[in-house]
């Protein structure tokens, strides 16, 4: 979940590398550290917490260079300090890292048994070490080769060397690696979106290669040592700029952008003229399919359990839903016959990525459902379902929550018809209440102020809970898991139907717990829940749809009502009051709403 950039030039590169930086931060802001070659030394500079003050510090501003690596931290091994912060140097190697070396244990106590002296709590400085004792005997290329083979775990690497001051190596095994070319000077970087605003032409590292980068010119190499040739992928030359604007955070700004985004994504797949979804290319004919496994972690595992909940309804598929951590580790029985889902914003998720992997090893069918289409996951699958909501840098996601379970939506519909699950007329009336969504989210945006005057309560309280049942449930786990991302309040998600299975005895006086009971089949039931948690002494936040009915129960604490649809897109709606509660909760807090304690963006370490 850390961020690398490194620079070979001709002019000095630690205005770039800071720039760079800045566009990192989604992957980590523990620490950040920049490290330049100049009069024949590593000039090294780090410090705790944000790029901002690594900015500020005066030894950046004066620092020479044509050649670097810099480095933002989510912190594994050790704590989020300066002496812990990347990179890591000995008197002769500079090296960056994302990703865990799960054997630096043992590699240290070997190195420390040679007469190395280590001075971090961290396990990219057996890295290190490890090159600094290959160079007593190797070249540059056998030294990196066989230091990668004594690495057990996943990583990117960027590398300097005081001997070497022409090149930069970067190294790749499980985290993503990219490599940028410029007019007389190339790049290294952890993903495009921090090359972008300096080069539009990109080679990705796949697993095991490393690779030399010169000023002028780049070679790669395979985990053996021997050469070989990249292709170079021309990315859209525009570089997307994209700033809070008017908004205090990037959150409020990609909570309210929402009924546009959906309208993108709506507009990118829905054919109005002929009733009928765009997805074309699909390799494989819906005979082939009998069943679908969806999979992800967070908000992308939310996104794929309610999906699960169309697609039981709406096809005759088998429908799993896995959290991606546990179906890697897992011993699965894949079958030839289930298309396998992977949902991720970022497109780099580790275990996502990791899950991946393993279906393709075994010959899977796999589909991604991704929002950055030059990412890791979005290469590495057959298909590939982008979900249009553009950048989005707040750290709790929002907008690309919704798209993610819109184009999932879509393509339910999608296999539903070609599978005659479902009939052409009601398949046309379904799309014709997509295209109304974004105006109904738009108007369900509206609910502001009331939202503001009941966050005040669950920032006053130690724990709350949030109920939901059939299509509620996912959005009441997100609802839980947007609060606690945001303003650390303990929240958890439950089936309403469960709370008399033990959770019922943690309800006390005050508590406030928000029950989604909109106006659908599950209505009746879920009010019945509600009256039980209300007669236990808790402070019940109902959120609904409009009706003309009035609500039937007695002692609700306050009510929010959305829009009014059909019972499949009513989530998309009700997912809109709870991340502006967990907004406002955390505003009033005074917490880093972008920037959330110990989270990153894209989470890249299992």
């Amino acid at each position: 979940m850390c961020g690398i950039i490194g620079i070979n030039s001709y002019k000095p590169v630690s205005v770039s590398i800071i720039n760079s930086l800045k566009k990192l931060e989604y992957r980590g802001y523990d620490s950040a550290g920049i490290a330049t070659l100049s009069s024949g030394l590593i000039n090294e500079v780090k410090s705790e917490g944000r790029v901002d003050k690594l900015e500020k510090n005066s030894l950046v501003q004066g620092m020479e260079g044509t050649i670097g690596i810099g480095h933002v931290r989510w912190a594994t091994h050790g704590l989020p300090n300066s002496v812990n912060a990347h990179p890591h140097s000995s008197q002769n190697v500079s090296v960056v890292h994302n990703g865990i070396i799960e054997n630096s244990t043992l590699l240290k106590k070997l190195l420390v048994s040679k007469g190395h002296k280590f001075k971090s709590q961290t396990d990219t400085e057996v890295i290190v070490h490890l090159i600094t004792e290959h160079l007593k005997t190797y070249d540059i290329v056998s030294s990196i080769q066989k230091t990668l083979k004594s690495l057990h775990g996943s990583f990117a690497l960027g590398i300097i060397f005081k001997d070497q001051p022409d090149l930069i190596v970067g190294a790749r095994r499980g985290s993503p690696l990219a490599v940028g070319y410029g007019p007389n000077e190339n790049y290294l970087g952890s993903d495009s979106y921090a090359l972008k605003s300096m080069t539009n032409k990109i080679t990705y590292l796949d697993d095991g290669e490393f690779c030399i980068i010169k000023k002028d010119y780049v070679e790669f190499f395979n985990e053996e040592g021997i050469k070989i040739n990249k292709k170079v992928l021309e990315l859209s030359s525009d570089e997307e700029k994209y700033d809070k604007g008017d908004y205090k955070h990037f959150m409020a700004k990609e909570i309210e952008e929402q009924p546009i985004t959906l309208k993108n994504g709506i507009k990118e797949y829905i054919d109005n003229s002929n009733n009928d979804v765009n997805i074309y290319n699909f390799p494989w004919k819906v005979n082939e399919i009998s069943s679908i496994s969806l999979i992800g972690c967070g908000t992308a595992y939310h996104s794929c359990l309610m999906a699960k909940y169309w697609f039981e309804q709406l096809t005759s598929l088998d429908v799993n839903v896995d959290i991606a951590s546990e179906f890697r580790y897992r011993k699965n029985r894949f079958k030839k016959e289930t298309l396998y889902i992977f949902v991720s914003q970022s497109g780099e998720t580790a275990d996502t990525y990791a899950a991946l992997d393993l279906c393709k090893k075994n010959g899977m069918k796999t589909c991604a459902v991704v929002n950055v289409i030059e990412s890791s996951i979005a290469r590495d699958s057959e298909f590939v379902l982008p979900i249009h909501c553009g950048t989005e840098i707040g750290v709790a996601s929002t907008k690309a929550f919704l798209n993610q379970i819109l184009i999932l939506y879509i393509l339910c519909l999608k296999l539903g018809l070609l599978r005659k699950d479902i009939k052409k007329d009601v398949f046309t009336q379904k799309l014709k209440d997509l295209n109304n969504l974004p105006k109904l989210a738009e108007q369900t945006l509206l609910i502001d102020n009331k939202i503001q005057t009941v966050s005040n309560t669950f920032n006053k309280a130690k724990g709350s809970m949030f109920l939901g049942r059939g299509f509620s449930y996912p959005i009441a786990l997100e609802g839980a898991l947007k609060l606690k991302e945001l303003s650390y309040i303990h929240a958890e998600g439950y089936p309403a139907g469960e709370m008399k299975h033990g959770p019922l005895a943690l309800i006390e006086e005050g508590m406030p717990v928000v029950v989604l009971a909109p106006r659908d089949s599950y209505y009746k039931k879920t009010i019945s829940n509600m009256q039980e948690v209300i007669a236990r002494g808790a402070k019940v936040l109902l959120i609904t749809n409009k009706s003309k009915d009035e609500v039937v129960s007695e002692n609700i604490w306050e009510t929010l009502e959305v829009e009014s649809t059909n019972e499949d897109l009513l989530p998309f709606l009700l997912t809109i009051p709870l991340q502006k509660l967990a907004y406002y909760s955390a505003l009033k807090k005074g917490f880093d709403i972008d920037k959330p304690r110990n989270l990153a963006k894209s989470v890249t370490v299992e």
